[in-house]
């Protein structure tokens, strides 16, 4: 957990650089585009103007000079020669014929010309086309009769607008190098933002950086931002639970120290007495290594049990899970441990009520079965009994163990799952308890993704029941 909030203090940084920088960048490159199209825009349309002021006044001229009827006039031809000289461009005079009567390009003269915009001009409306692509403006003009008022021809200027795209390149390159700057100062701007946004979340990563060298004992609160709040609330349960794996790890070791030493010091102190008497009775010989082999089974079994557990704690790839008959299995348990009852005077009974199938690991479960079971008759009254009984429904099936032994004080019921717990110390090593079994028992149903409780009253028994799922889901 610890690494994810790190990963996410600094996912977050980077988020929101990418997005103020994102903020700043969009702008600035939608604006080099809406520049540069205003500036062709406006540059067309006041060349236009232009042109189409300038035109007027020589279709004025041309109407009333009678040039389209073939009247020559020096004045008309010099007039539309300097035009297209100065737009660097052709003009044309088109007679209501749709015959050209003049081209400053002389090539074209006494050619026909049929086109929607001059048929448009014929009808009275004028025209103005930019072909950006391959760079030229052309405006079409009406010519009226000054007596009649009628359209008699048309004027066709066509003009380069190489002028308009060398302008805005020349703008593009003052927009680009507009743009290398801010583009510049954004970055170092949306740098700093994400730095001073992501300020207040120094502390929590200097905080997490300090857990690596063990348990902090400080916890933190910084309100500044939601985010912030939340990641302290989550720090410090993340840090709780470091605590209270840390002081259960401890406790562990110390009751594991604790449990192997005691059977090592019994036989010390044995064998010291044996070798401390020069001459030593066989009774008593026999006696001290009977007590010897004792301890020695007691050490054997505190191992097994350790052994155990540490396989339980393994990883759930390790479970080895095959469909299993579990009456069968109940059954063979039962088998097993009824010598053991007998000897303490204890009943066993098995009732089942349906036949149960499950995906299960038998090597575990058989485990953890017997320890219910077992405890069951260790922790019993001469003449009593332990029931164990068996059902199913469509998800799960279900054992419960009940006993007629001592029972468990209420104030001790949450903590009998704990390793090396024992709710009476010395009664449980006189009957060869390790403290263990409980804690095996529930990391097997634990590891088959069921539950187990405890129901007891102290004198009058002890029921646990079992629920594991009958399809085993990893």
């Amino acid at each position: 957990m610890k690494d994810n909030i790190l990963k996410y203090i600094k996912s977050l940084r980077a988020r929101i650089f990418v997005i103020v920088l994102l903020v700043g960048l969009i702008p600035i490159f939608l604006m080099k585009r809406l520049i540069l199209e205003n500036y062709e825009e406006q540059s067309v349309t006041q060349k236009s103007a232009l042109i189409q002021s300038q035109c007027q006044q020589i279709v004025d001229q041309v109407g009333s000079s009678g040039y389209i009827r073939n009247v020559e006039n020096e004045q008309v031809d010099r007039q539309l020669t300097q035009l297209a000289n100065i737009y660097n461009g052709r003009v044309i005079i088109v007679n209501g014929n749709f015959r050209i009567v003049r081209d400053t390009f002389e090539i074209d003269e006494d050619k026909v010309i049929i086109s929607e915009e001059v048929i448009q001009c014929f009808l009275g409306t004028d025209s103005t086309n930019y072909n950006s692509d391959d760079e030229f403006l052309e405006l079409t003009l009406p010519i009226n009769n000054p007596g009649t008022d009628q359209i008699e021809g048309i004027m066709i200027v066509s003009v380069t607008t190489q002028d308009v795209k060398d302008g805005k390149e020349a703008l593009g390159n003052t927009v680009l190098i507009l743009q290398v700057v801010l583009t510049l100062l954004i970055i170092a701007a949306a740098y700093y933002v994400a730095r001073v946004l992501t300020k207040p979340f120094g502390k929590i990563t200097r905080s997490l950086e300090g857990v690596r060298g063990g348990v902090s004992e400080q916890e933190i609160s910084i309100p500044d931002y939601t985010e912030t709040k939340l990641l302290s609330e989550a720090y410090n349960r993340m840090l709780n639970r470091l605590k209270i794996q840390e002081e259960s790890r401890q406790e562990f070791v110390s009751n594991v120290s604790h449990e192997l030493k005691t059977p090592i010091t019994s036989m010390k102190v044995l064998a010291d007495a044996l070798l401390a008497q020069d001459e030593v009775p066989n009774e008593l010989y026999k006696e001290f290594l009977a007590d010897i082999a004792e301890e020695i089974d007691r050490e054997n079994k505190i191992i097994s049990d350790l052994f155990s557990l540490v396989k339980m704690d393994k990883r759930s790839s390790d479970i080895n899970i095959k469909e299993t008959n579990i009456n069968q299995l109940v059954e063979l348990i039962l088998k097993r441990l009824r010598p053991i009852a007998a000897k303490q005077d204890v009943d066993l009974v098995l009732e089942s009520y349906k036949p149960v199938t499950a995906e299960v690991d038998e090597t575990k479960l058989t485990l953890a079965i017997s320890n219910l079971v077992e405890n069951g008759i260790k922790y019993n009254q001469e003449g009593g009994w332990v029931h164990l009984s068996l059902n199913v429904d469509s998800k799960y099936f279900y054992i419960k163990v009940e006993d007629s032994g001592i029972g468990i004080p209420e104030e001790d019921q949450e903590h009998i799952f704990e390793r090396f717990y024992r709710v009476d110390k010395s009664h449980s090593r006189e009957i060869g308890g390790t403290g263990l079994g409980l804690a095996i028992t529930r990391s097997a149903v634990l590891m088959h993704h069921g539950a187990i409780k405890v129901y007891s009253r102290e004198g009058e028994g002890t029921t646990f029941t079992v629920r594991i799922p009958l399809k085993y889901v990893p």
